[in-house]
């Protein structure tokens, strides 16, 4: 599965992350695991509280976002108005 992450600022110190899975359809269970994984991603890079939202899907209408609901919006409207920058991300 090849997959990208960007960031929405929420504030100076807050920021939200997305997980976007490219090229493959996850169970609930299997996004639950992505979000993990970057929040232990995260972790190590010394962010311990940070939100994360997972992203499938390639055109509006199979976009499907997994996450806290207030987070899934921000990042619903920053991807429809061009505002992530995606950058690839490999978890081992």
């Amino acid at each position: 599965m090849r997959a990208t992450y960007g960031t929405v600022r929420e504030s100076k110190r807050n920021v939200i992350y997305a997980v976007r899975m490219h090229d493959a359809v996850l169970e609930l269970h299997e996004t639950e695991q992505v979000a993990g994984r970057m929040r232990d991603w995260l972790a190590h890079r010394g962010e311990s509280s940070a939100d994360v939202v997972v992203v499938q899907g390639e055109t509006k209408e199979t976009l499907r976002l997994f996450g806290a609901p207030y987070s899934v919006n921000r990042v619903r409207a920053a991807m429809f108005s061009a505002a992530i920058q995606w950058m690839p991300i490999e978890f081992d």
